[in-house]
């Protein structure tokens, strides 16, 4: 007789959703943390396992609050493994129909069990025979900030910089782009966008064009599944950062120096106008990423190298992209575990680093070249309250976006400013700074 066979309803996604959350509470980014977490599992495992891992992050002021009222010696008590545990079966019951609720519960139990021994399986099984049906806890409408952040599971501090600078609506429509999973996009390298169009339509994907035709929207969730990827006719990468390198404009034929350029997606790009482009990365294992990249769909005009923005390894450039590390609040739905890392005193420490990063860029620009400046935050002393306090210090730089650019992705001073609400596509910034001769 055939064993029955362990499907979607089994450990196997599970025990891998596990794995990610734990990785991801460990500080490995959940992009990082999911290739190694879905490693061997069958594609319906994977998609299971990658939206318990994704929907726990997304959800998880509202699991606790569900869980917290049931766990009577206080949530404290609870292991942080058997946390996640319970925060899994908790999502299933929910936040996912197609999963029966007894198949939530009994697989959760399981894994409690495995993971942890029978005493956590017998109190997972408590604790969620309590969770089935249980409505929701209601929101604190007296306070907004605190309402919003703990229906979308974002944290207060942050959603009340977003009320007061986008007010209530478009807030909502933020917390709401983020909670969401993000679609993969693809550029194209070494085809073009309908050919790619085309093609992946033909083998059965979906496929419409990001806005401003700033890539293409498929339906895969794997690119190695899509047609053209082994021999590098396009790459992954969010219509956000392919209008950022499209804004960078870089001159043809020119020296490009991409400070902080893994994994590669703007040096792709920036290779197929300019003459050459030295991409850096300050650690061998992302130098590495890189290189691979580069090796898979660049032009041949990219060199990966490993060095700082600090002490930039090159003579002075026509174009220097700092794509610097920030607080990555335009990205939320694309990594959902970095809103539970982020901290008022961490984006005061990252704008003090970026001021640092950017001076030390301005140095290998060539007298009539480019300094672009760019980060995937929403936060304006990231965005254009450091670009002003440069330009301050810098009186030889000045704004100078590129011509024939949609104005409507423009702040009033010229910069790009992208808004997921707004703009639906990632949230992006970059300002366009060219050295003027003496």
């Amino acid at each position: 007789m055939t064993p029955p066979r362990e499907g979607t309803s089994g450990l196997a996604p599970r025990r891998a959703a596990l794995s990610i959350l734990e990785r991801a509470n460990a500080g490995t980014p959940f992009e990082a943390a999911l290739a190694l977490g879905l490693d061997g599992l069958r594609d319906d495992d994977r998609r299971l396992a990658h939206e318990l891992a994704a929907g726990v992050l997304r959800n998880r002021t509202d699991l606790d609050a569900r869980l917290q009222p049931l766990v009577h010696r206080g949530w404290a008590s609870v292991a942080p493994a058997l946390r996640d545990i319970l925060r899994i079966g908790a999502y299933q019951l929910t936040g996912l129909d197609r999963v029966p609720p007894h198949a939530a519960v009994s697989t959760t139990v399981a894994l409690a069990r495995e993971a942890l021994g029978d005493p956590a399986a017998r109190f997972a099984n408590a604790i969620l025979r309590g969770v089935s049906g249980r409505a929701a806890p209601p929101a604190r409408e007296t306070d907004l900030a605190a309402a919003l952040a703990a229906r979308a599971s974002h944290p207060e501090w942050l959603v009340r910089r977003w009320l007061e600078r986008f007010g209530e609506a478009e807030t909502e429509a933020l917390l709401q782009w983020n909670n969401t999973r993000p679609s993969l996009v693809l550029q194209p390298v070494r085809a073009t966008l309908e050919d790619l169009q085309r093609r992946c339509q033909e083998a059965g994907f979906g496929a419409r064009r990001a806005p401003f035709d700033a890539g293409l929207v498929v339906s895969a969730s794997r690119p190695r599944d899509l047609p053209g990827f082994a021999s590098g006719d396009f790459q992954v990468q969010d219509a956000a950062q392919a209008l950022v390198g499209r804004f960078a404009a870089p001159p043809a034929g020119g020296l490009v120096y991409d400070a902080c350029a893994a994994p590669g997606g703007k040096a792709i790009a920036l290779g197929r106008l300019a003459g050459r482009v030295l991409a850096t990365e300050v650690s061998r294992q992302r130098t590495r990423r890189l290189a691979e990249n580069l090796r898979r769909a660049g032009s041949g005009r990219e060199w990966a190298v490993v060095g700082s923005v600090l002490s930039p390894p090159c003579r002075p450039a026509d174009l220097v992209l700092l794509d610097a590390p920030c607080l990555g609040t335009g990205t939320f739905s694309r990594h959902p575990d970095a809103r539970w890392r982020v901290s008022s005193p961490a984006l005061t420490h990252l704008a003090l680093e970026q001021a640092r990063m950017l001076d030390a860029a301005a140095s290998v620009v060539r007298p009539g070249g480019w300094l672009v400046y760019a980060t995937c935050s929403l936060e304006p002393e990231e965005n254009e309250a450091q670009v002003t306090a440069f330009l301050d210090r810098r009186p030889a730089f000045r704004r100078d976006p590129p011509t024939g650019f949609p104005a409507e992705l423009l702040s009033a001073a010229g910069d790009l400013a992208l808004l997921p609400q707004r703009h639906g596509m990632d949230g992006a910034f970059a300002a366009r700074l060219r050295s003027v001769p003496a």
